[in-house]
């Protein structure tokens, strides 16, 4: 237990000895997508092959003989990649590793130095990239809150500290006010990254204001959005940096006492953020009399039941409550009557995240990336039809022409672009003419966009972008709480609208239906979920309206996506009026006489394909 800041600094001084004198680190991608792929395997096949070998190893960081440090790190990026491995400190970086690639690169690598080629990522034109540095996927990311995920060890607070960890709770403790530490991340310019972008200064300001005694910090780690994995790649890849942002929001705004909510589905997250919470209050950094003084802070795991509406603030109080997570009418806010109707800091994982780093080298420098009104970086998760897909960090304000081509790589098997839906199903769908738009809050909310939490579902030339609307309202209509009507029966009909025209049964009134249904959602709804859950629909309507309009009309889906508007036709250039077609046809859609061209009847034919698979002249086509 550490009882004062000099106890601190002689630690983190061993600590960094330590991590110096290890020779080599070997860092197997340890998040969720690479688990799934392999990665524990491929951690013990190297374990194992290290020490047939005979070489020094260190798994748990500060041992006496440190040697080869192999370590379960935090995600590295490149999601589809995995397994990745990265051997330090030449920097090598290794895809799709398998547990029979291990010994290879024990051999190689860590006793000899040498690249092993064949596990080096390759460009579609075959160029090897040996190292990160090398990989243009990285090449204009800027990693600062994402800078020790994938670096360090995740389950290791030592290594935490050793590459900085809690030096900015130090700072705080006993360099600055309470005021002064809410003054700079007021002047920061930091906003929420949860997807609304409101001034985390501002909030902490009126949270500290508040007479009451008792305040609670709260951390929204329920990230719902189809396709978003930020918050559970930080909480997986360096949890003691959001821990560390969550006790800084408690001493500046007199709290004891924090809750991390987190989605049961994310027990990776939930695994880590534990051993972390207990080894930082076996240090002494949580619990109480931090460091010696008189600041005390809990922190508390609360998992929920993966309702998408439990990510709207009082919605999630109410769960942790014990409650139904239901939103409730404002005001008051949760900065008032928050928790246990006590005042609330309440913000998400990336925004906690960025604390420590304005604490410790200010305002001004964080300020330094971004925009004037976006200040820092923002995480995204690029997924969908992308060269790149996986977990990125850019500077606010990068294009989205740089995000998808330059970062993601552009579209998968050189197709064209067609959209790309940022924000979740509360975002909107982007085109082409978005390209150079700016990714930063104000920009996006011009558009008619949001970054919502920073999922990015990119749509090549044959996505249906009705089917996409469909999804996500689908979606949306599945996570509405049900307490305000506009909301459960509004996106109900809208669903039910959207899932007609998909099938061919689209009427002519249907896009106008769908406009005047998503503006009195939007204008009604009593929370953010339903106030922006028709924006899939709106934004595919004005950017794709000749896709509703061909489904609709023409019974025809313009990507050929859409399984129930394919129909089967017979080439009268090939029929030889063979008859079996009609023979098979268990609808009795098919007709002729023998030895002419049969024709099929589109209203009773059922598609079962029969007539297809029969005719073995192949007379039998599908349309769309």
């Amino acid at each position: 237990m550490l009882r004062s800041r000099s106890e601190l600094e002689d630690l983190r001084q061993k600590c960094v000895a330590s991590q110096a004198e290890e020779v080599r680190k070997i860092l197997v991608c340890s998040g969720t997508g690479c688990v799934a792929s392999g990665a524990l395997e491929v951690y013990e096949a190297f374990r194992l092959s290290l020490n047939e070998s005979g070489i020094p190893t260190s798994l748990e960081f500060m041992s006496d003989d440190p040697g080869v440090g192999l370590k379960r790190g935090g995600c590295q990026g490149l999601c589809e990649k995995g397994v990745m491995v990265k051997i330090e400190p030449e920097g090598y970086q290794y895809v799709k590793v398998k547990p029979e690639d291990c010994e290879e690169i024990v051999r190689e690598s860590v006793e000899r130095g040498r690249h092993v080629t064949r596990l080096a990522l390759r460009s579609p034109t075959g160029e090897v990239h040996k190292t990160t540095a090398d990989i243009p996927f990285f090449e204009k990311q800027k990693k600062i809150v994402l800078g020790r995920c994938g670096t360090i060890a995740a389950d290791s607070i030592r290594e935490s500290l050793a590459t900085g960890g809690y030096k900015a709770l130090e700072k705080a403790l006993f360099d600055m006010t309470r005021e002064q530490i809410i003054k700079e991340v007021d002047d920061s310019g930091l906003r929420g990254r949860g997807g609304g972008g409101f001034p985390t200064g501002v909030k902490w300001k009126q949270v500290y204001a508040q007479k009451e005694p008792k305040k609670y910090v709260v951390c929204n780690g329920d990230e719902g959005d189809p396709g978003a994995f930020m918050d559970c790649s930080l909480m997986e890849g360096d949890p003691h940096r959001m821990l560390e942002g969550m006790a800084i929001a408690g001493l500046a705004c007199g709290s004891d006492e924090g809750y991390v909510y987190v989605r049961a589905e994310y027990p990776l997250a939930v695994s880590r953020l534990t051993t972390a919470i207990k080894q930082a209050e076996e240090l002494g950094l949580l619990g109480n009399n931090i460091l010696g003084t008189a600041f005390s802070f809990k922190i508390k795991i609360n998992r929920g039941a993966g309702a998408f509406v439990c990510g709207e603030g009082s919605a999630l109080t109410g769960s942790i409550e014990g409650k139904r997570g239901m939103p409730r009418v404002k005001p008051p806010r949760t900065v008032e009557h928050g928790l246990f109707n006590r005042p609330t800091v309440l913000n998400n994982v990336e925004t906690f995240a960025n604390v420590p780093i304005i604490i410790e080298n200010g305002a001004k420098a964080y300020r330094a990336v971004g925009t004037a009104t976006s200040p820092g970086t923002k995480s995204f998760s690029i997924t969908g039809n992308i060269e790149n897909t996986g977990l990125i960090e850019v500077p606010m304000g990068m294009t989205l022409r740089e995000v998808i081509f330059d970062v993601g790589g552009g579209m998968k098997g050189g197709k064209n672009f067609k959209g790309v839906q940022i924000g979740g199903p509360s975002g909107a769908c982007l085109t082409e003419e978005h390209f150079d738009l700016p990714l930063d809050f104000d920009s996006l909310t011009k558009a008619g966009a949001m970054i919502g939490s920073g999922g990015l579902v990119v749509a090549d030339q044959d996505a249906c972008m009705v089917e996409l609307a469909r999804f996500f309202m689908g979606f949306t209509q599945r996570e509405s709480c049900g307490k305000c009507v506009p909301c459960r029966e509004g996106t109900k009909r809208m669903l039910m609208i959207l899932e007609r025209i998909v099938v061919g049964e689209g009427r002519e009134s249907d896009i106008d239906n769908l406009m005047d249904l998503a503006d009195t959602i939007r204008s009604t709804s009593l929370c953010g979920l339903g106030k922006t859950a028709p924006s899939p629909v709106l934004s595919t309507i004005k950017n794709f309206r000749n896709e509703y309009e061909s489904h609709i009309k023409a019974k025809r889906c313009p990507a050929k996506t859409c399984e129930k508007l394919k129909y089967l036709y017979v080439d009268r250039d090939i029929c030889v009026g063979c008859s079996k077609c009609s023979k098979i046809c268990p609808a009795s859609a098919i007709s002729g006489k023998a030895k002419e061209p049969f024709k099929i009847d589109p209203l009773l034919c059922v598609k079962c394909g029969a007539c297809l698979s029969g005719c073995k002249y192949g007379a039998v086509k599908e349309g769309w």
